[in-house]
């Protein structure tokens, strides 16, 4: 169960929806959260299974719940140099949003519509122009494809409302062509 000054980091609901999944959060969780929630930038360097994905992304989607962001735009972008992490990040998070979803409809509450959605070399063109036109709150995506969507009018736009960058395996991103094309 989520310690009382935890708690109070996020919507009484999402706090809900975490002691019915979890029976504590982790060392990392618990370290890391209240720092996010500063707004401070944090390097989580943690052992698999630790909960470092759930503990980067919660906040984030909890702002969104709450509507402290503008809506529309992007506001979390997740960043990873394997396009399979990356399509499994997708379907770890939607899972978690649905049931947020239904919990919220469950106690009478209304819960923002939060979309996900991945984008690749082989993302579709048809895909890609959804995307421009209507950008998902939470995009995840590739460092080439992030350095695509830079270059081009449409992408900086879709991208002007970032609130939180996600940078996940920068080990194995950092000393090559992809590290520079984080960097630039």
């Amino acid at each position: 169960m989520m310690q009382d000054e935890i708690r109070a980091l996020f919507h009484p609901l999402v706090a809900e929806w975490f002691d019915s999944r979890f029976p504590r959060p982790t060392d990392a969780q618990a370290r890391t959260w209240p720092l996010i929630d500063g707004d401070r930038n944090v390097l989580l360097c943690s052992p698999t299974g630790s909960g470092k994905t759930l503990t980067a992304f919660l906040i984030a989607l909890d702002r969104v719940i709450r509507g402290e962001w503008p809506e529309g735009g992007t506001k979390i972008l997740y960043v990873s140099p394997l396009k399979a992490l990356n399509n499994d990040v997708r379907k770890n998070l939607l899972v978690p949003i649905a049931e947020l979803e239904a919990l919220f409809a469950a106690r009478g509450q209304r819960f923002p519509g939060v979309s996900v959605m991945t984008r690749s070399g082989d993302t579709q063109a048809d895909e890609r122009r959804r995307m421009l036109r209507r950008p998902p709150d939470i995009l995840i995506t590739t460092p080439e494809s992030l350095n695509l969507m830079l270059t081009s009018k449409g992408g900086r736009g879709m991208l002007g409302g970032i609130r939180v960058l996600i940078l996940d395996e920068i080990h194995a991103q950092a000393g090559g062509k992809r590290g520079a094309l984080l960097t630039l």
